[in-house]
Order: C-alpha cells, then sequence, then structure tokens
C-alpha cells in the first residue's frame, strides 16, 4: 500500500511538471469549428499513462520489456504528433510495429498461433485508432478506461492473467489524469492529446489480450464494445457520406450528444462510463462463465447498441446537418 501512495504521488509530480513543459513550450490544443471546446488547453496530459506505465516497470522490476517499448513506441510517435503533425503513414507503421512488440511479449510468435497474427494485429491497431478517435470530450477518455481497468482488476483477483499492481498502477495514473480532465466544458486544465489515447489504449488492450490469451475467449473484448460500436458506426455512416475518414468530424454520438444537444461534458462521459462498466460487471458476474453464452451475451449487447445509435441518429442526426450549413 505504502508504494502504491508513493506512486500516485510522484504520478502527481510527474503531471505538474509536464504542465509546466507543455506550457513554457507552447504544447496547447487550439479550437476550430469541429472542436467541442472553445478555450485553448495544454495538450498531451495523457502522457501520465506511459509515465506511469515506466514508474510501475522501475518499482517492480521491468517485468514486461517488450511491452514496455511497445507503449513507449506508439505513445511517442503520438506525442511528437501532438506537437507536429505527422504523416498517417508513419503514425500507421508505429502502430503496427508496436503492436507487433507487444504480441511478441505476449508469446504470440510461435507456430500454433501464427495464423491469428495479422487478424488480431489489425483489429488492435483499429481499436487504438477508434480509442483515439473517440477523445473528443472532457473526461471520456478517463471515465471509459476507468470503465475496463476495474472489471479488470475484479476479473483479474479470480485468475491472474497479468500482473495486478500494472493494472492498479494505471488505475492511479487515470485517477491522476481525472483530476485535471474529468471537468465540465472549457474547465480541463489539460486534454489527453494523442499521447494520452493511444497510449491507455495500448496498455488496455496488453491486459485485455492477455486475458484472452489465459482463457481461450475471444469475446472479452466486450469490454470495448461501447466505443466499438459507436466508432465502427461512425465510420460506416462517413463512408456512406463520402467522407476522408482522416479528416476531424462531429459525427460521433457523443459528439451530438455533447454539441449539438449542448449536454455537460461530464454526463456525456460518465454515460459512456456507465454504460460500458455495466456490460462489462454484468459478463463478468451474471453471464456463465462458457464461451457460448459469451456469444450470445456480446450479440445481444451489440444489437441493442446498434439499434439504440441507428435511433438516436435518426432523431438527432439533423441537428448536426444544419450546424454544417451555418
Amino acid at each position: 500500500m505504502l508504494k502504491y501512495l508513493i506512486i500516485f504521488i510522484l504520478l502527481i509530480i510527474c503531471e505538474l511538471v509536464y504542465f509546466k513543459i507543455a506550457d513554457k513550450c507552447n504544447i496547447i490544443d487550439k479550437p476550430n469549428q469541429r472542436s467541442s471546446h472553445t478555450k485553448i488547453v495544454l495538450r498531451g496530459g495523457g502522457i501520465i499513462f506511459l509515465i506511469g506505465v515506466w514508474i510501475w516497470s522501475a518499482f517492480y522490476g521491468f517485468p514486461y520489456p517488450w511491452f514496455l517499448v511497445a507503449v513507449t513506441l506508439a505513445a511517442g510517435v503520438s506525442f511528437v504528433d501532438d506537437i507536429h503533425s505527422l504523416l498517417y503513414s508513419v503514425r500507421l507503421v508505429s502502430h503496427f510495429l508496436a503492436m507487433g512488440l507487444m504480441f511478441y511479449q505476449l508469446d504470440m510468435f510461435h507456430l500454433n498461433m501464427l495464423w491469428m497474427i495479422i487478424p488480431a494485429m489489425t483489429v488492435c491497431v483499429g481499436a487504438t485508432n477508434i480509442y483515439n478517435f473517440m477523445d473528443g470530450i472532457n473526461g471520456i477518455t478517463a471515465g471509459y478506461s476507468l470503465a475496463i481497468l476495474i472489471p479488470l482488476f475484479l476479473l483479474n483477483k479470480t485468475g491472474l492473467f497479468v500482473s495486478e499492481s500494472l493494472i492498479v498502477v494505471t488505475i492511479l495514473a487515470t485517477i491522476v489524469f481525472s483530476f485535471f480532465n474529468f471537468r465540465q466544458k472549457n474547465k480541463a486544465k489539460c486534454f489527453a492529446g494523442d499521447v494520452g489515447s493511444v497510449g491507455i489504449a495500448f496498455i488496455l488492450l496488453f491486459m485485455i489480450c492477455s486475458l484472452i490469451i489465459k482463457t481461450g475467449d475471444v469475446t472479452w473484448m466486450a469490454f470495448l464494445i461501447v466505443y466499438g460500436v459507436d466508432g465502427c458506426l461512425t465510420i460506416c455512416h462517413r463512408i456512406m457520406l463520402h467522407e476522408h475518414l482522416r479528416e476531424a468530424h462531429r459525427k460521433h454520438m457523443y459528439q451530438l450528444m455533447s454539441n449539438e444537444l449542448r449536454m455537460n461534458h461530464v454526463v456525456v462521459s460518465s454515460i459512456f462510463m456507465i454504460v460500458q462498466l455495466a456490460i462489462s460487471l454484468v459478463m463478468v458476474y451474471l453471464i456463465p462463465n462458457t464461451v457460448i453464452a459469451h456469444w450470445v451475451y456480446l450479440g445481444t449487447v451489440i444489437v441493442v447498441l446498434v439499434i439504440v445509435y441507428l435511433l438516436f441518429m435518426k432523431k438527432y442526426y439533423h441537428l448536426h446537418e444544419e450546424y454544417q450549413v451555418s
């Protein structure tokens, strides 16, 4: 417990030091017509997730060296992109390379698992980018990450699949970031930046993949299902509208809620957090621990979320079209 307290204090100090550096180096997020905020805010506060992994590794003897290199590569390139825009191809290559290093840490490069490397890597890189796309309002990255970390921590108690201390330290880093970001519109001290959203996505995917390998049950990806449905359906929607997928936009469900419906950022982020947390806890505690039961539950959840998304867009998307015209 004392060790966790020391780490928590170090995380707070590191975040405050970063604020000084970001302010001095002008690492800021300027609002534009697609932003959900109207004031200049420090960018890259989510670097605390990467710092947290390094501090954890130093305290616990670097148990996952290749994972540490992977997170550092992915988050590091993203941090550079936060400061000076990089080519999309550079970011994508770094994500695939980092994911390969993470899979090596998970011991996936042997004959009976080689067949799944490419599809698993594609899914995980896609999930990382969706996690990045969904980082658009105060508190959503921190809140949603906690909604994943808490069930992972509880599940890890019943059958160890990853170091418990890694989960705890990541929760502490998320709490530190939340203090400065989980606030009302224009009240946040900092934004996560790509370094934060990509960094925490890699950390969470490492934990979830460890769980999947340990149990042989891929349906644990349900821990990411709310983001997955919103992200995938929004991509499909934009393809139907013949939009360039790498251009900034305000078409995600959470963006319509916070912008067009003018809902409080804290409320919107809390809704996404609570829905995902409820889905995960039901799967952990109420659904029989069999692959068939998990698939039935996951399929049901996907259908319900898709219906909710479509009904929401049918009712409120016209407000976004009116915004675009104006």
